[in-house]
């Protein structure tokens, strides 16, 4: 989905509506950057925004242009940006790729402005609980340990003591979704399997949990 067409209505997508509301002209970060997917809907959303991204391998060619990458080991290496100087943080899918969270969320503390935000998304605890793709003609990862880079599952409750031991506050935590995606369920469940039918479906499930928390100002 081409975020552009969120711009009007952000609240329809839990990461849209996070990012709609960081400072215009803000710098955001986005830690696990990946492929740069998440990246591309921040910039259609967003286009003022100066972005960031760091990971441990990361594929910057495929990141917005004029996105600053940095590769990072977040589990041995310091983030390398200044004290204090991004608005906003995204963190999306990376916690459960960790087996140690704290030298990551102490950066993310020092790295962010007094009052700025940062939004954790993991997979929910129900995913441990539904049925595995394994004979699936298209690979997506719908049981957590699909994914064989899965680590440990991170419950909402266990990160909002670490990102308050960390230094942040939790603003609030709860369940990711789309909601046009979610809507468009119902018409997917009878079509051959496809991107769209699972992304629909696990919009539908609340797939992924979520928590924002903010340094305190």
């Amino acid at each position: 989905m081409n975020w552009l067409c969120l711009r009007p209505f952000p609240w329809l997508d839990t990461r849209a509506g996070f990012v709609a509301k960081v400072p215009p002209a803000g710098v955001l970060l986005d830690l696990g950057a990946s492929d740069g997917e998440t990246l591309g809907h921040i910039a259609q959303l967003r286009p003022d925004l100066q972005l960031l991204a760091a990971d441990k391998f990361g594929q910057p060619d495929k990141y917005p242009a004029g996105c600053q990458f940095r590769q990072t080991d977040f589990e041995f290496d310091p983030l390398p940006w200044p004290t204090a100087t991004v608005d906003a943080i995204t963190c999306m899918h990376l916690v459960e790729h960790l087996r140690d969270l704290s030298l990551l969320l102490r950066e993310i503390t020092r790295v962010l402005k007094p009052g700025a935000r940062v939004y954790f998304e993991t997979p929910h605890p129900k995913t441990l609980t539904l049925p595995r793709q394994r004979n699936s003609p298209l690979p997506f990862t719908m049981n957590f340990y699909d994914d064989p880079t899965h680590i440990q599952m991170v419950t909402m409750t266990a990160l909002a003591q670490q990102v308050q031991a960390a230094g942040l506050q939790v603003v609030r935590a709860g369940t990711s979704r789309n909601w046009l995606f979610a809507a468009a369920h119902p018409l997917f469940a009878w079509l051959p399997p496809s991107r769209k039918k699972f992304t629909a479906h696990v919009h539908w499930l609340g797939w992924s949990a979520c928590l924002i928390a903010s340094r305190p100002a």
